[in-house]
């Protein structure tokens, strides 16, 4: 009996792999959405005419989620 070729998969081995970094885009929403209204909450409560607590908020948030992903990735390969 002559054996089937085999079928060439081209499908990732791990099929949570989108799933996690579908996960990572939305954490990174999450804290930058986070960042930007604790931001304009501090500029309304500091009388600032200009957004800047909303605009470092929302850097430091970018930061911070960026950080996060970078070691993640980095220690799962």
């Amino acid at each position: 009996m002559p054996s089937q070729p085999k079928k060439s998969d081209k499908r990732p081995k791990n099929p949570n792999v989108a799933l996690k970094y579908a996960g990572m885009a939305f954490q990174m929403m999450v804290f930058i959405g986070l960042g930007i209204f604790i931001g304009k909450k501090l500029d309304a409560y500091w009388g600032f005419e200009s957004p800047l607590m909303t605009i470092l908020g929302a850097f430091l948030a970018l930061g911070m989620t960026l950080y996060l992903i970078v070691k993640d990735v980095s220690r799962n390969g």
